[in-house]
């Protein structure tokens, strides 16, 4: 199948560039324009397409090239583009960066390269002047199929691009387009902390500073220049999945609660679509606010998230804590990944938690095994039979006593680890896992949802 549809990757040189607050501001000020803009992610953050979501008031998607293949890609981004007439995909870490130190394997390279998307560079001007020109030619030319169409220089005075502009346009001869700049704006600054930026619902006055950048790149951003670098896409070819599973599926909904606050709040949305095209009913709840769960529910599915900054909150919800504890006892089918996992152990920080799974969980103030792995069932389970492998990702600074043996965890270098507990109703561990993968875990996990609501 073909599609045609307008879009751009914004990618930079490095984290900390800007490219999530110039993606925010390009969202804003396509919508001030007239334009219907929809947003993608690459690789597995989910801090921010929460930011997108907060500008496109719908939820933004994850392009990731570990978790499926370059024609799996093109199908998502081509059904996330059909609810808008603009996709702005926003690049992780820098441009070239992925698997490894020594590949672009996953990157946003990986993902402009598969999809055929114009790229767009952000550079941080702070502190250079015609050294911004050297990085420019870098990152082109560190691939003959960079494709890297335009640029935007961020922290940049006015005055500043007015020079680098003509000397961007005599350089590069119209193959890389200066779009125009961003100045500092240090009241409008996204806040960071240890898994990255803070989430968009943790930020009062978001609205106001996704005002003020609006303004701001509608005056100092080339959008028409932008826009017409979006139009310029080829056309997106991909074959479009077929799913096979029980009709019954389609005749009986089941219903899965999903936990959703500002504890529990890391989920792929195309993985949540998928559930629902499986025929699942997805019925939001909090952990933080209800006294329990919905009175419906076929299953239960606790994402990630930070619940160690709501810890005392959370366990002072006897009531909702003791409501999870006896649907999962009774049988009632839970996924539940690294924050999620970490309230079904005895505690958090000291204070008391769910209690269905041994161990306690503490800030160990670094990163834990993180990056992306394969996790390999070790027995069989509610998503997968013995030897079953899927891809994975684990980030985070807090670790458990006990973190599960049922699955064996496989880093790219070789190095492996136990992780996870699972039976034939739950799975429960710090790695993170995205159902496009593999939908037959999706499958796995709505049907036995399935035979839990018949049981009832």
């Amino acid at each position: 199948m073909k599609k045609k549809m307008q879009r751009i990757l914004i990618a930079a040189a490095g984290s900390g560039s800007g490219k999530t607050t110039i993606t925010c501001a390009l969202l804003e000020a396509l919508k001030e324009r007239g334009r219907k803009p929809t947003s993608c992610k690459c690789g597995p953050d989910y801090i921010d397409t929460m930011f997108h979501a907060s500008v496109l008031g719908t939820p933004s998607t994850n392009l990731d090239l570990y978790f499926f293949d370059e024609d799996r890609a093109r199908y998502l981004l081509s059904e996330n583009g059909s609810k808008g007439d603009i996709t702005v995909i926003e690049g992780v870490m820098g441009y070239y960066d992925g698997l490894g130190i020594d590949s672009t394997e996953a990157s946003s390279y990986h993902v402009a390269k598969a999809t055929g998307t114009p790229v767009v560079l952000i550079i941080n001007a702070r502190g250079a002047a015609l050294s911004v020109l050297a990085t420019i030619k870098g990152f082109r030319d560190f691939r003959e199929d960079s494709n890297i169409k335009g640029v935007i220089l961020n922290n940049c005075t006015e005055s500043t691009y007015k020079v680098l502009k003509g000397v961007i346009e005599e350089e590069f001869k119209g193959e890389i387009k200066p779009l125009g700049f961003m100045p500092r704006m240090k009241d409008c600054e996204l806040e960071s902390r240890h898994l990255g930026l803070v989430t968009a619902q943790e930020i009062e006055d978001l609205n106001e500073k996704l005002r003020r950048l609006k303004e701001q790149a509608l005056v100092s951003l080339d959008m028409d220049a932008i826009e017409e670098l979006a139009g310029s896409a080829p056309e997106l070819e991909f074959q479009v999945p077929e799913f096979h599973y029980p009709p019954k599926l389609n005749e009986e909904p089941v219903v899965i609660g999903v936990a959703r606050d500002k504890a529990f709040c890391f989920y792929y949305e195309d993985s949540l679509a998928l559930l629902e095209r499986l025929g699942a009913v997805i019925k939001e709840f909090s952990p933080l606010e209800d006294e329990s769960l919905p009175e419906d529910l076929d299953g239960i599915y606790l994402g990630g998230g930070y619940p160690e900054l709501y810890a005392e909150r959370l366990s002072e919800n006897e009531s909702m804590r003791e409501s999870i504890r006896d649907a999962i006892e009774s049988g009632m089918p839970v996924i539940a990944e690294c924050g999620g996992f970490m309230y079904l152990t005895q505690s958090i920080a000291g204070h008391p938690m769910a209690g269905l799974l041994p161990g306690e969980c503490t800030d160990q103030s670094k990163l834990m095994r993180f990056g992306y792995v394969k996790i390999k069932a070790n027995k069989d389970n509610m998503l997968m039979p013995e030897g079953y492998e899927i891809p994975a990702h684990e980030f985070h600074h807090w670790d458990c006593t006990d973190n599960g043996s049922d699955f064996t965890a496989l880093k790219r270098n070789g190095r492996t680890w136990q992780a996870g507990f699972a039976n034939d109703h739950m799975y429960a561990g710090f790695p993170h896992f995205n159902f496009w993968a593999d939908p037959k875990i999706a499958l796995n996990y709505v049907t036995k949802c399935l035979e839990y609501k018949e049981l009832k």
